[in-house]
């Protein structure tokens, strides 16, 4: 941890550890899978049965897949999702090579940052005493902040896209930012990706409660932005932020 944010330096080498090496040690049995699965359906997230990697290619077996092994085997993925433990069981045990995705903003939303920045934001945050909830690093870049669902504001303008950089009225304010809510979801732990031992796993379980998104969201936005070689710009940062 650098010398601005303060002390805790077993805390750090503990974390630095998790970040950049921990796996769950039941993720490569099928036991352990399915535990893994059922807690965090019992943590409320809702899930649904996902591609997995066929070699470097999907099992969808469509030809160039564009999120190869990282989207829902169903267009019903939305109304399939659930946290029914029976259902989940099944699911695990006849497909014991399909990943799983989460249906966000029904329970749950989920910050998307680029994983070194997401990294120095964990850092500050839990240095700083901010409570945060289950966190996921993706083997592709990624590390994915799970936080409370925003619920159904009254305007409806006041929904965030999906992927905040891929907008230009966002992308200089939340640099490298998607905001998965409604409409969206994300890979759970334990799955695989395309490529030799790429996974998505848990760096903080779905044990952790689940936070305020605003009470992450100004750590990450800074730490997006200084990671894209900009200065923040605490102003933009706070809430809201609308769409046009």
């Amino acid at each position: 941890m650098s010398a601005e944010l303060g002390g805790r330096t077993g805390l750090q080498g503990k974390l630095t550890q998790w970040l950049r090496g921990r796996r769950p040690k039941d993720t490569a049995d099928d036991g352990g899978r399915e535990a893994l699965l059922l807690a965090t359906a019992a943590a409320g997230l809702p899930l649904a049965p996902a591609a997995h990697p066929a070699g470097f290619r999907c099992s969808c077996d469509r030809v160039g897949c564009p999120t190869p092994a990282r989207h829902p085997v169903s267009f019903a993925w939305q109304t399939q999702s659930t946290t029914d433990r029976g259902q989940i069981e099944r699911w695990a045990r006849h497909q014991p090579q399909a990943n799983f995705i989460t249906a966000t903003g029904m329970v749950h939303d989920v910050l998307d940052v680029p994983v070194e920045a997401g990294r120095e934001a964990l850092e500050r945050l839990l240095d700083a005493g901010i409570e945060v909830g289950p966190v996921a690093e993706s083997d592709d870049g990624r590390l994915l902040f799970f936080t409370a669902t925003r619920g159904t504001p009254e305007d409806e303008d006041e929904w965030w896209p999906c992927e905040l950089d891929c907008h230009p009225e966002t992308m200089d304010e939340h640099p490298g930012l998607r905001w998965h809510c409604r409409g969206s979801y994300v890979l759970v732990p334990p799955a695989q990706l395309p490529g030799e031992n790429r996974t998505v796993h848990w760096v903080r379980g779905p044990e952790h409660p689940l936070p305020d998104p605003l009470s992450v969201l100004e750590v990450l936005t800074d730490a997006c932005a200084r990671h894209a070689g900009e200065e923040p710009d605490h102003a933009s940062a706070a809430w809201p932020l609308r769409r046009h």
